[in-house]
């Protein structure tokens, strides 16, 4: 299992256990987050924490959710930028797109 789920309330928090994610595990993931979309979570943290390496397929499926999730009045937030993770963000200003933090508890807290 590449994804850990842990949810309190009203806020779910998906840890992404991979070092690499990629192509291979984007499709799986966005069915995750569909999934939880759908289950009436509005407030999603995804965290990167582990995460040495994501590609273009891996973060199209985050900007996917974050629209999806958006477009019903919720919002997805993301934690735990490694340097190379963190490059890619400032490379694609997607930074500019998605709020991020440095603590799985620092995301929580925003969202109250």
């Amino acid at each position: 299992m590449f994804f850990t789920k842990e949810d309190s309330k009203d806020i779910v928090v998906e840890k992404v256990d991979l070092a690499r994610a990629s192509l291979n595990e984007a499709e799986e993931f966005k069915k995750i987050l569909e999934e939880d979309i759908a289950k009436g979570y509005k407030k999603i943290i995804v965290d990167l924490s582990d995460c040495d390496f994501i590609d273009s397929t891996f973060l199209g499926t985050l900007v996917i959710s974050l629209k999806k999730v958006t477009s019903v009045g919720g919002d997805l937030r993301l934690v735990g930028f490694k340097p190379a993770v963190h490059s890619m963000f400032e490379l694609t200003r997607m930074y500019r797109v998605f709020e991020t933090f440095s603590t799985k508890e620092d995301a929580i807290k925003s969202f109250s």
